[in-house]
């Protein structure tokens, strides 16, 4: 199998802090037209600014040691180039996380995307674009199967979605219509110590059949990865349950913690049956749930499927419900 996804951020530009703030004066309109030249922008309006070339006022929302990296110049051309042939860009996903939160828009080709987070005072302190992968044939055949979510609780989309500004796994055709899930309380997925494995809440919750089939291949040895500190791309899928389903389904289920996988090769599973728990083996930086579905026992090179689920298809940021 390809690289698993790791749960983490990756952003073109890391800001410090200091947004805009807005200056304090009378009511002379010259005073007032400065003021609101210098106004902040708020996340809804980021794209049409971006767009419409106003770079130095979005310049003016990243931190000084963003300026000391890179210059107005350089970000000028970074939009210029980035903005050539679009005509807008619309909002696919919002998701918050601590201390920010994740706007993401695509083009309306989906062809290109923004990934920027932003500040409760309206700080920039992330920013990506980048060219994506979206509207493929394969988004038209679904699994002949309509399977539940592995989850007895409500969870957490990470990943998930049909172009690779929502969906890492989305440029990968093995995995392409992978989900990630984890859990999440308020903005944040742990509490406490964010390198030991127990912090996290989805460590050690239940992953169940997503389907009625026969168990075929099963890895259940693997040690923990330590979060945010190491991942294992030797073993990228961890410990894992892969399930036969009918029409020749297979429902891949990875990531599991160690010792904790309770069915067997060859075994009948009914749907919501425990597989196992929860875990953070395998190319994984923090314990979460990854599933998806393919067409082949050979799932390492086989053809992901989309997966017809029982409930409307979620996407990253939305919590999804299971069994």
């Amino acid at each position: 199998m390809r690289a698993f996804v790791k749960i983490s951020i990756g952003v073109l530009f890391m800001i410090g802090l200091a947004a805009c703030s807005n200056k304090e004066g009378d009511s002379d309109k010259v005073e007032e037209k400065e003021e609101t030249m210098t106004e902040a922008i708020p996340a809804g309006d980021f794209p049409k600014q971006f767009l419409s070339g106003n770079y130095e006022r979005i310049y003016n929302q990243f931190s000084e040691s963003f300026k000391n990296e890179v210059s107005l110049e350089e970000f000028i051309g970074i939009g210029e180039q980035f903005n050539d042939g679009v005509e807008s860009y619309a909002l696919v996903s919002e998701m918050s996380l601590p201390e920010v939160v994740e706007y993401q828009w695509v083009s309306e080709k989906d062809k290109k995307g923004i990934r920027a987070y932003f500040s409760e005072d309206l700080t920039i302190e992330g920013l990506q674009v980048l060219n994506i992968t979206a509207n493929l044939e394969s988004d038209e055949v679904y699994t002949k199967n309509t399977y539940h979510m592995p989850i007895n609780e409500p969870w957490f989309t990470f990943w998930g979605g049909t172009n690779e500004l929502v969906n890492y796994h989305y440029a990968h055709e093995p995995q392409r219509y992978a989900y990630d899930l984890l859990m999440k309380e308020g903005d944040s997925t742990f509490e406490g110590d964010s390198t030991t494995n127990e912090s996290y809440f989805a460590f050690g919750k239940d992953v169940v059949a997503p389907l009625e089939g026969v168990v075929v291949s099963v890895e259940n040895g693997i040690s923990e990865n330590t979060p945010g500190v190491d991942t294992n791309t030797d073993q990228p899928a961890g410990n894992n349950v892969i399930i036969k389903h009918e029409n020749n389904e297979f429902s891949v289920l990875a990531h599991f913690k160690k010792d904790s996988v309770v069915v067997k090769e060859g075994q009948e599973v009914k749907a919501g049956e425990l597989l196992g728990l929860a875990g953070n083996s395998g190319n994984s930086s923090e314990p979460h749930i990854h599933f998806h579905v393919v067409d082949s026992a050979e799932w390492e090179n086989a053809t992901s499927l989309r997966i017809k689920l029982n409930v409307e298809e979620p996407i990253r940021g939305e919590v999804v419900e299971g069994f």
